[in-house]
C-alpha cells in the first residue's frame, strides 16, 4: 500500500491521482461558499473529464435548504440517484467528508458522523483519481495510510512539495469555527504536512502529538447511532494483545481485543461484572510492527468495525443505553498516533 501525499489548498476545479485506493481512507476538508449552488467530490476511474465516476458525492442547495445526491456514471450514462436530505453541510459552513472503502460499499462520514453507505456499482479497485469542483474552498485532500509513519510525510500543493516540517496525519474533526478561523489551521485539523505559512497565529490550544497507553477519553454525548470513533496506532514488535473498550459507568459495552498469541480478535461485553459470550470468528487483520487504523461505527442494531479501510466485523448491541457509553479506553502493547472520539 503506497504512501499518498496530501493535496493542500488545491485550485478548483481540481483532479488528482490516488496512488492505490485499497486500504486507504480519503478525507476532504473545506468550506462551502455562502452563495454556493452545489459542489461535488468524485472518485473516478481516470483523470479525463469523460472518465467513469464510481462515487459522485454532490451536495445541492435550493433556497434555504439542500440535499445530497450520490450516483455513479458509467460509459457517459448516470445511474439512479440516491438522494439524502437535509444536507449535513450547510452553505457557509466548514466540513470534513471522509470516504472509507469497504468490500461492498463506501462509508461516507461527514464531520465525524456516519452519513451514508453507498454500494459499489463499479469495482473500487478501478478508482485512481479524485475530482472536486463547485462552490467550495478546499483546505486539504488527505489519504491517511496506516502503513506509513510520520517521518515519511510530505505535502503537495499545486504540484509543489514543501518541507516535511510539522508532519501529522489527518483525521476526522468536528468544525466549530467560521471561515476566518481557517488561518489557525493547525488547531482545526492535523494536516498531513502543516505548512507554517498557512498559520497566521498560535492556536487557542495545542492538541497532544503523542498519546500515552493506557489511554482514556470522554466520548461527548455518548456513543449513539451515527457516531464514529477512529483509532490509529502502531502494533509493538513484542505485542501479545491490545484492547479498545467502549465503557459506561458499570461495565464495558464493547470490548475489541486482538490477541496475537491466539491469532484472533475477541469481541465481548462486560455487564454486571460478568463477561458475556465471546465472539472470535473473522481472523486477525493486525500484524506486529505495522501501523493500523480502526474505525468503529455505531448503527442502530450493531457496531461495525473497519480495519485499514476494510469492514472486518460486526457486533450486535448488548447494552443499548447509548448515551451512557461515554468513555473510550485503549490498552495493551501498542503506540497510539491519533484518536478521534
Amino acid at each position: 500500500m503506497a504512501f499518498q501525499a496530501s493535496y493542500i489548498n488545491p485550485k478548483l476545479p481540481f483532479t488528482g491521482l490516488i496512488e492505490g485506493i485499497e486500504g486507504k481512507t480519503i478525507s476532504v476538508t473545506g468550506w462551502v461558499i455562502p452563495g454556493a449552488e452545489r459542489f461535488q467530490v468524485d472518485l473516478q476511474c481516470g483523470t479525463q473529464a469523460s472518465a467513469d465516476i464510481a462515487l459522485h458525492f454532490n451536495p445541492r442547495y435550493s433556497g434555504n435548504s439542500g440535499y445530497v445526491v450520490c450516483n455513479t456514471r458509467q460509459s457517459s450514462s448516470w445511474g439512479p440517484e440516491e438522494r439524502s436530505s437535509p444536507t449535513p453541510i450547510p452553505r457557509g459552513s466548514n466540513f470534513n467528508v471522509t470516504f472509507l472503502i469497504n468490500r461492498n460499499s463506501y462509508s461516507v462520514v461527514v464531520n465525524g458522523v456516519h452519513f451514508k453507505e453507498y454500494l459499489h456499482r463499479i469495482p473500487f479497485s478501478s478508482v485512481n483519481a479524485i475530482s472536486v469542483r463547485g462552490g467550495v474552498d478546499i483546505q486539504s485532500i488527505s489519504f491517511p495510510d496506516p502503513a506509513v509513519g510520520f517521518d515519511q510525510c510530505r505535502c503537495m500543493s499545486n504540484g509543489l512539495h514543501s518541507s516535511p516540517l510539522n508532519c501529522y496525519n489527518l483525521f476526522l474533526f468536528t468544525p466549530q469555527v467560521t471561515k476566518s478561523d481557517f488561518a489557525n489551521f493547525s488547531y482545526m485539523v492535523k494536516p498531513s504536512c502543516a505548512n507554517p505559512g498557512l498559520m497566521a497565529g498560535p492556536p487557542p490550544y495545542s492538541a497532544p502529538e503523542t498519546y500515552i497507553v493506557p489511554y482514556k477519553a470522554v466520548i461527548q454525548g455518548g456513543f449513539y447511532p451515527g457516531k464514529v470513533i477512529m483509532v490509529q496506532g502502531f502494533v509493538n514488535y513484542d505485542a501479545d494483545r491490545f484492547s479498545i473498550n467502549l465503557r459506561h459507568n458499570s461495565g464495558i459495552a464493547f470490548h475489541f481485543n486482538p490477541r496475537f498469541n491466539e491469532n484472533v480478535v475477541v469481541r465481548n461485553s462486560l455487564m454486571k461484572e460478568q463477561w458475556g459470550c465471546e465472539e472470535r470468528e473473522g481472523g486477525l487483520p493486525f500484524y506486529k510492527g505495522q501501523q493500523f487504523t480502526v474505525s468503529i461505527m455505531c448503527e442502530p442494531q450493531c457496531y461495525r468495525i473497519i480495519v485499514n479501510g476494510v469492514q472486518m466485523f460486526t457486533y450486535n448491541h448488548r447494552y443499548s443505553l447509548f448515551r451512557e457509553i461515554d468513555i473510550l479506553e485503549v490498552t495493551g502493547n501498542i503506540s497510539l498516533n491519533s484518536v478521534t472520539a
